[in-house]
């Protein structure tokens, strides 16, 4: 029995249809959403102990109150069970233990339902929405975004990104980070979480997949899958280094993320402030990308352990600071980046500590950053 006009009842189901388009939740969704909450109407007003059900009809919007028997023998409770006689006057060719459905729709159910569901089907819309917003981040996870700071709470940037607010704390920027209201900003999504108010989505700025994913972006033979970033390692708001391979020998990796004059790796080095980048080639020859990890020093000799999980590494006298970097900075980089713990020595150092008998040299001649001594000149 349906209690409302037909037009009426039409208007309901677009209503919803469009509702579900807007916010893209799945119609289905709210059409359960409205029998709950009729449900609970009907329970609330007319009687809490009855077994009953509410349908919904999905073409002409009207709905429908059940009230759901057992077939038995003998009734003990009339509210939850019927007769096999009376179930087979509703529904003929039941039997015992099957469940017959009785309409029992109140005339002015309507009315009624409107009020009491309304707070029900706001909250399950509201559910439903973040429900659709988790799900999206989710599958984003670990990718770039880029949000508006709308306020700053508990020293957190709350940053308006799609129709969601995420959380930049502290912590996940740079020392050289300084925004405020107003400012968009790029990050990344390092986790989702489901919250009592909603999905949490949490970016940074410092994780060293923010710098992968930007070049990623900018550099268009990465994309194509021609060029593959191997590894990445950062002090943030400090200095970075990335790894980078070739899969075709007629491309030489370093030169096609830098680009002539440096215009490729410019949008990063522009994002990422006064951070600098140095990008060095992979090489699947351990001694090598030792090697070219320790850029910009010039390097001796590597030699490498039977794992080659240790190193030891000599470079000109002259360059031992600069191969070890201020406060251990570019070593400690290096190592992050090739996986190897290394110990960097002057010749004049290595000439007074022979190596270890598990360390033998290897061949560097095809590192970037080999040192080649000038030959010395003749007498006249």
């Amino acid at each position: 029995m349906a209690f409302r006009k037909k037009n009426t009842e039409l208007s309901l189901i677009d209503a919803i249809k469009d509702l579900c388009t807007e916010k893209e939740i799945a119609p289905e969704v709210m059409f359960e959403a409205v029998e709950s909450a009729l449900k609970v109407a009907y329970k609330k007003n007319y009687s809490k102990d009855d077994n009953v059900e509410v349908m919904l009809d999905r073409d002409d919007g009207s709905f429908h109150v059940y009230a759901l028997k057992s077939v038995v023998e003998t009734v003990e409770d009339p509210v939850i069970e019927i007769s096999k006689e009376d179930a087979q006057a509703i529904s003929p060719g039941c039997d015992i233990d099957d469940v017959v459905e009785i309409e029992v729709t109140p005339k002015n159910f309507g009315r009624i339902a409107a009020q009491a569901a309304k707070q029900f089907v706001v909250q399950k819309l509201r559910e439903a929405e973040r429900g659709v917003i988790y799900d999206e981040f989710t599958n984003r996870e670990s990718d770039l975004v880029r949000g508006k700071i709308v306020r700053v709470e508990n020293g957190n940037l709350v940053v308006e990104v799609g129709k969601t607010e995420a959380i930049l704390e502290p912590e996940e920027m740079t020392p050289n980070d300084n925004y405020k209201i107003g400012d968009w900003v790029r990050a990344y999504i390092i986790e989702v979480k489901k919250g009592g108010k909603g999905p949490q989505v949490y970016l940074s700025r410092t994780h060293p997949n923010f710098l992968r994913r930007l070049v990623e972006i900018e550099i268009p033979e990465i994309q194509e899958g021609i060029i593959e970033v191997k590894a990445v390692a950062r002090d943030p708001g400090s200095r970075a280094k990335i790894a980078v391979n070739s899969k075709d020998p007629n491309i030489e990796a370093v030169g096609s993320c830098l680009g002539q004059h440096g215009t490729r790796i410019q949008p990063v080095i522009d994002e990422l402030g006064d951070e600098k980048l140095d990008i060095i080639a992979w090489s699947p020859k351990a001694g090598v990308y030792v090697a070219n990890a320790l850029s910009p020093s010039k390097i001796v000799s590597v030699a490498l352990d039977d794992d080659a999980r240790s190193c030891r590494v000599v470079v000109p006298d002259n360059q031992l600071s600069l191969a070890i970097g201020k406060e251990g900075q570019n070593a400690r980089l290096a190592a992050k980046l090739t996986g190897c713990k290394i110990d960097i020595k002057s010749v004049k150092q290595a000439k007074t500590a022979p190596l270890s008998e598990d360390m033998h040299e290897v061949d560097i001649s095809e590192a970037s950053a080999v040192f080649k001594p000038r030959p010395k000149k003749g007498k006249k």
